[in-house]
């Protein structure tokens, strides 16, 4: 069961021709939909509760937010089923079907240029000397959480392909909890280098960090983009998917897919808040599109027990 000091409650209104029948309703009278921490809870919920009303009102049914403490949190609320719909990290995912979580990916997010990848990216402070991760010998390492893709499989991946075991090679590695954390620990110098996801110089956790202005300097001058150095870019990763429980009945889950593919049209201002703008509809995907990355989380598994 997850744990979370903030559940907050969507919408209730019932459309005039809800996605879900009377039965259905009555099944079903709330969903919980649950997300993963990569910012802030306070942000997490004006992001994502306009979308979570639009959602509601689609279906004829309550959908809760529920804001995780952690990745594993998610996983646990769907395991215990107590989390109908999801939006996971693509590792956290694997994660589940790992370890048996009836759960199946149904969307993910479509990039403004197309695609649907984004990547793992290491930051360095410009002012750093740093120009590649061999400088950084001795140093310290900033991670997200150990079911981050971004933030800590991929980059162990990359890692270990350079030849390099983090615990030996850095001062200290720590899991920093979030995407932005990990940026901030960076900026105020607690760690030398940091992990995190990018799509492009438009779209990451960092360029929306400063568009709202949650980083500056030790005099209070506002930080930019050009502050901040990516030392290195790892292969791209899969945007990770909304899932919804294997148990649902076929016409909810029917119902659910609808409401999301149709929120870019009925619901335009919600779904772009959700990102910024910078993901113009959502793609299929199914569970099986994953399995690469159940590949690698197996992979950064090896690495720890060896």
């Amino acid at each position: 069961m997850i744990t979370r000091r903030t559940l907050i409650a969507a919408s209730t209104a019932v459309a005039a021709a809800p996605l879900l029948s009377t039965v259905a309703r009555a099944a079903f009278p709330e969903l919980t939909f649950a997300v993963v921490p990569a910012e802030n809870a306070s942000g997490v919920i004006d992001r994502w509760n306009p979308f979570l009303a639009y959602l509601s009102k689609e279906l004829g049914t309550k959908v809760s937010l529920r804001v995780a403490n952690d990745y594993a949190a998610v996983i646990e609320g769907q395991r215990a089923g107590n989390v109908q719909i999801a939006n996971y990290g693509a590792a956290s995912f694997a994660r589940a079907r790992i370890t048996n979580v009836g759960t199946d990916a149904f969307l993910t997010d479509l990039n403004a240029d197309g695609s649907t990848g984004y990547f793992s990216v290491f930051y360095v402070l410009a002012t750093s000397s740093y120009k590649a991760v061999e400088d950084l010998k001795g140093k310290n390492l900033g991670l997200v959480d150990p079911n981050s893709t971004s933030g800590n499989n991929m980059p162990r991946f990359v890692l270990n392909e350079m030849g390099i075991k983090p615990d030996a090679f850095f001062n200290k590695v720590v899991f920093t909890g979030s995407h932005e954390n990990a940026v901030i620990a960076l900026a105020q110098g607690q760690v030398d280098m940091c992990a995190n996801a990018w799509t492009n110089k438009d779209d990451s956790t960092l360029t929306a960090m400063l568009k709202k202005g949650m980083l500056k300097f030790a005099d209070g001058k506002p930080m930019q983009y050009s502050d901040f150095r990516i030392i290195k870019t790892s292969p791209s990763i899969l945007n990770g998917p909304y899932a919804y429980l294997t148990a649902l009945p076929a016409d909810l889950k029917a119902a659910i897919k609808t409401a999301f593919v149709d929120a870019p049209k009925k619901a335009k201002a919600e779904f772009d808040r959700l990102s910024d703008g910078q993901h113009p509809a959502f793609k299929d995907v199914t569970t099986a599109d994953y399995d690469d990355t159940v590949k690698l989380v197996k992979f950064v598994d090896s690495l720890r027990k060896a």
